[in-house]
């Protein structure tokens, strides 16, 4: 008799097209993610939290793992070898503004809305010492509808969030005449990260193991532009778009 699949508990964020809960498709990262384990000793359980609970759940081993931090986000959690996709952070604008971010001493007299728990590499410095200029919220389902609302407000002059998803939420909310980008900050890799709890670490360490050699086995098979391709969207495998 076959051995019965382990549970594999996984916190993931409503974050589409990366990772979509309520959608028809899961979202690029998650479809990724149920191939990597499909046919595996491991029956992988996915729920949706908002960001900073998914974090925490994870850290305390509550579940194995997260979808889908930049190693920056959650620097304590455990990384395999191989990411899950890539992010571009950009800034979004009014569509009448002129401003366009070109370093930070472009921010100068803005305010920015930033999601709680982000990790901008080459902002966290910035952010860190000038926090009265960035306007801080919590990442759920209702940040971008929200940060849409107050730039249109212009209760914001910007806010800054992943590219793929903003651009994918405002061709969902009929906004993209309305919002646009005005210059992104550096790409990061993505991953499904593990959980650090110690009494975990074993299971963990085999479950991350076991990722690692499926996602590399996937990625040589040419699949990563196939699943992207469902959402009408290039390989993260590629050099990204001065745009993304």
């Amino acid at each position: 008799m076959a051995a019965q699949p382990q549970k594999l508990r996984i916190a993931s964020i409503d974050w589409c097209p990366q990772l979509c809960p309520n959608g028809v498709n899961e979202g690029y990262v998650l479809d990724t993610v149920r191939e990597v384990f499909s046919d595996s000793p491991y029956e992988i359980e996915v729920t949706a939290y908002s960001w900073t609970r998914a974090i925490r759940l994870t850290r305390l081993g509550k579940v194995h793992a997260l979808l889908s931090p930049a190693k920056p986000e959650a620097p304590d959690l455990l990384y395999p070898e191989q990411e899950v996709g890539t992010q571009k952070m950009c800034f979004f604008v009014k569509a009448s503004s002129p401003w366009k971010y070109d370093g930070v001493k472009s921010l100068v007299n803005k305010k920015i809305g930033i999601a709680i728990d982000t990790s901008i590499e080459e902002l966290n410095s910035y952010i860190g010492d000038h926090k009265d200029r960035f306007y801080f919220s919590p990442y759920g389902s209702d940040y971008l509808p929200h940060s849409f609302n107050l730039i249109e407000n212009n209760r914001l002059d910007s806010f800054i969030f992943t590219y793929n998803s903003t651009i994918y939420a405002l061709q969902q909310r009929k906004l993209l005449g309305q919002i646009k980008s005005a210059g992104c900050v550096s790409s990061a890799k993505i991953y499904l990260a593990f959980s650090p709890e110690l009494k975990q670490r074993e299971f963990v360490f085999e479950a991350m193991r076991y990722f690692d050699q499926r996602m590399y086995e996937l990625v040589q098979k040419g699949r990563i532009p196939k699943i992207m391709q469902t959402y009408g969207l290039p390989s993260w495998q590629e050099n990204l778009q001065e745009v993304f």
